[in-house]
């Protein structure tokens, strides 16, 4: 089955039911509690690693199985691969660019493969495989250097290149779709939405896309200062096979914003928000029954058809939240009618 096959079958397994996507590696990793060596795995490296979840890939895949398992065995129908930061951009903080590509393979073969070994078990529920592409940590609409706005620390062609190298990874390793996340910045999100079209044309095939932008403030807005609904203007012309949120805030202060793309987004709806908000500490105290009783409202309003976990939630909040959502009809997406859609950091429609 090629990709744009696995598209079609997860739109169909979406208009039946309500789909399920895992929950975060970070925290995951966390609770191993690995020290330099633990992240080395026996390799050298030049530079300290502790703190480079994305190498685990290459020196720790047993880690990163124990975790992708315990999200499957959650529920999960949908596993994204631990690549959030596998770009060169990001991985330059570890001195470890020329590794991008073997981390971005190994995690989608291991990814894949997990979903292979559950798929068995149940073959009655298909499992699928997102290549996780991160915003990296430099952003193409902020200046920064506050004396000189005009001023980029990258170009939009070196962002989109760094991507590439990380989709052709990914897709080499077997994943069924790339997913751009926590989009805090619209350009960013485009440079990836333009790599993948590129990786696309290169192999011939249809490459499915999903999107995810993230909130800076409980304003609405992205750090571009786009509002959802001027986001998913901008990003509407990609026909992505799922639009959403993650990241942000906890389900509570993203309610709102959730029935606003409800009503926009004439494609899948995915949202997967935090524990919560996070304590004094920096962690996440929301019990699972918690945020699965707030998701299960989104549902039985009919807002959801993809629905995960992001920080501070865990293969029990993934569970908690499939046994909510079970049952509930998946939401229809959005009729629009014709229109000339446009977007600055305010959305704009013209019948």
């Amino acid at each position: 089955m090629n990709r744009a096959e696995k598209a079609d079958l997860l739109r169909r397994l979406a208009a039946e039911r309500i789909l399920v996507k895992d929950g975060p590696y970070g925290s995951m990793i966390q609770s191993y509690g690995l020290d330099e060596p633990g992240f080395r795995g026996g390799q050298t490296f030049r530079n300290d690693q502790k703190g480079n979840n994305d190498l685990l890939n290459a020196t720790r895949p047993d880690v990163i199985n124990e975790i992708c398992d315990a999200y499957l065995e959650a529920g999960a129908d949908i596993v994204a691969t631990n690549t959030f930061n596998a770009n060169a951009i990001s991985q330059a903080d570890y001195g470890l660019e020329t590794m991008v590509r073997e981390i971005n393979v190994a995690a989608a073969t291991l990814t894949c493969a997990a979903a292979d070994r559950w798929k068995a078990r149940t073959p009655d529920k298909p499992r699928f495989v997102a290549g996780a592409l991160g915003p990296t940590n430099k952003t193409l609409s902020v200046s920064p250097d506050v004396n000189n706005p005009g001023y980029r620390a990258v170009s939009f062609d070196e962002v989109k290149g760094v991507y590439r190298e990380q989709i052709d990874g990914l897709l080499d390793g077997g994943v069924d779709f790339i997913l751009i996340e926590t989009v805090f910045d619209t350009l960013n999100a485009k440079a990836a939405i333009v790599a993948a079209d590129e990786a696309a044309e290169a192999r011939g095939e249809e490459l499915p896309v999903m999107v995810s932008m993230t909130l800076t403030d409980l304003a609405g807005r992205n750090i571009s200062g786009q509002t959802v609904e001027a986001f998913w203007h901008s990003v509407r012309h990609v026909r992505p096979l799922t639009m959403g949120m993650n990241c942000s805030f906890g389900a509570t202060e993203l309610h709102p914003y959730v029935g606003v793309l409800n009503a926009h987004v004439d494609t899948l709806l995915c949202v997967y928000p935090n524990a919560g908000l996070p304590n004094d500490m920096g962690a996440y105290d929301e019990a699972p029954e918690i945020t699965a009783r707030h998701v299960r409202g989104w549902a039985e309003s009919g807002w959801l058809n993809v629905v995960g976990g992001c920080c501070g939630t865990t293969p029990a909040h993934i569970r908690a939240i499939a046994e909510a959502v079970r049952g509930l009809p998946p939401r229809r997406p959005a009729t629009l009618p014709p229109a000339l859609r446009l977007s600055g950091m305010e959305a704009a429609s013209f019948f």
